[in-house]
């Protein structure tokens, strides 16, 4: 998989920042779906592995159907249902630019801004709007246009439709962080990494399209194996990037799960895909702790 690919699927499957996914192609229904339960004392908690933007077309699976119909209350990694347009704004202002009188341009140098001016141009970008952003925004916004301009609705993913099915049947929503919090990780790469993350996101685009296609096909079977093949492949990549983003999180979100499995009511928590594949996943820190893990 080519670094393109890498980072496109840790947006795709790891943070709730706006990604999208490939083409929503009719295929058999898969024998495992990116769905998990555990069960506590009085209840079950469900475990949704996310794809944060999907096509408007494609179908949830059917488990995740039966997961959230089950679910008295929904988790996700931030809570959608509280969050304002002019939160998001302003929070991602104000860790996303550079103070006045700083310029990308000046943060990376000549060489790697020229590659960067002919990635954006390349998208119909005008490269001036980038000038002011940190690397590590500019990096992001460029993924993303990438990924909306193969085709791909940015307004569909799975965390926005269970949001909007819960706002319908008044199902509470919690989260597991803040925006501030997850943008913060991004803005709290070192200098060297943010440059890093720049430079990758402008390379080997032509193979993102075929590559992308095929983690989400892995997404829509289930198959945990070949997801947690491509996080593997990001860590030995992107150590610096990775670990934050996915290890660390889940280290974080652990206690909370296990708070929600002594409840009564049962729970949908909703994180990206990545998250419960491969070693020190969500799925590996419960079975840790003494829980059985049942894929469906």
């Amino acid at each position: 998989m080519h670094r393109i690919a890498r980072l496109a699927a840790l947006i795709l499957l790891s943070t709730s920042l706006p990604v999208v996914c490939g083409s929503a192609a009719e295929s058999p229904a898969p024998a495992r779906q990116p769905v998990w339960s555990v069960k506590g004392a009085t209840n079950t908690l469900y475990l949704l592995g996310s794809v944060h933007f999907l096509n408007a077309s494609e179908k949830l699976p059917a488990a995740a159907d039966q997961a959230y119909a089950d679910a008295e209350k929904v988790v996700m990694e931030i809570d959608l249902d509280d969050l304002s347009p002019i939160e998001m704004q302003q929070t991602t202002l104000e860790l996303g630019m550079l103070p006045e009188g700083d310029s990308l341009r000046v943060r990376i140098g000549a060489e790697t801004y020229a590659k960067v001016e002919a990635r954006a141009r390349e998208l119909g970008l005008e490269p001036a709007v980038l000038n002011r952003f940190r690397p590590w925004f500019a990096a992001l916004t460029l993924a993303q246009i990438q990924l909306i301009r193969m085709g791909l609705d940015p307004n569909s993913g799975v965390e926005q439709r269970v949001a909007a099915r819960a706002a319908i049947d008044h199902k509470p929503i919690e989260g597991l962080e803040t925006l501030r919090e997850q943008l913060g990780m991004l803005a709290a790469l070192p200098e060297k990494q943010q440059r890093q993350f720049l430079l990758y996101s402008v390379e080997d685009a032509e193979h993102a399209a075929d590559e992308i296609d095929a983690l989400l096909a892995a997404w829509r079977r289930g198959d945990a194996a070949a997801l947690a093949e491509v996080l593997m492949e990001g860590f030995e990549q992107y150590p610096d990037l990775y670990r934050p983003l996915t290890v660390e999180r889940n280290s974080r979100w652990l206690p909370i799960l296990e708070q929600l499995l002594e409840k009564k009511d049962d729970y949908l928590v909703v994180v990206g895909a990545l998250h419960l594949v491969g070693d020190n996943s969500v799925i590996e820190l419960l079975e840790k702790h003494g829980y059985a893990v049942t894929q469906h």
